[in-house]
């Protein structure tokens, strides 16, 4: 299975066209969502517009590929507006070999562990941080970054992860890390 993973999309019209545009470039199975979908709290400096009733409509045209959890910034109201569910705290898959628990990274993260075995992967945004870090017995902590309103001189970012690999890259499409599963 090819997955693409994005998280903070934060309502950036711009740059959720840039995210499909590589979805369907990735040829990719499914989206993994991490979260803060449409809301943009008061702080969150985007590129490009906000428009969380565009994004919506972008999103719900994908139908059935996309997975989501639930951001801090992800409410009943984003819910009403989106065909897919976003409420889950976190989702559990299997990707090479491997358990994969994803979560946006409020509350599982690598201060605070969600229950994980040896090989296991961590997966959460949330920090608008790109991050690898390999940890315990041979697990791996792993974040995309933002969509749209990247921190710490990251870039606007996504993840590939597929039975072989987990591949980080720009909206561009151009990769700058991987890490072999």
């Amino acid at each position: 299975m090819n997955i693409m993973i994005a998280s903070d999309i934060h309502g950036s019209s711009d740059c959720c066209r840039k995210m499909i545009a590589a979805f369907e470039h990735e040829k990719a199975d499914r989206l993994l969502l991490l979260g803060d979908i449409l809301g943009n709290g008061p702080r969150k400096k985007l590129f490009g517009k906000y428009d969380g009733d565009d994004v919506a409509g972008m999103l719900n045209k994908l139908g059935g590929r996309v997975l989501c959890v639930k951001g801090n910034c992800d409410d009943e109201s984003s819910q009403r507006v989106l065909d897919f569910p976003i409420m889950a705290e976190y989702c559990l898959l299997y990707v090479g070999g491997r358990a994969v628990f994803a979560s946006h990274g409020n509350k599982f993260n690598m201060r605070h562990l969600p229950p994980i075995s040896r090989g296991d992967i961590l997966l959460h945004g949330h920090t608008h941080i790109p991050a690898w870090e390999r940890f315990g017995k041979d697990n791996i902590y792993v974040n995309p970054g933002s969509v749209s309103s990247p921190r710490g001189g990251s870039k606007c970012s996504y993840m590939m992860m597929s039975d072989e690999a987990i591949l980080w890259k720009y909206l561009s499409g151009e990769v700058y890390h991987v890490e072999r599963m």
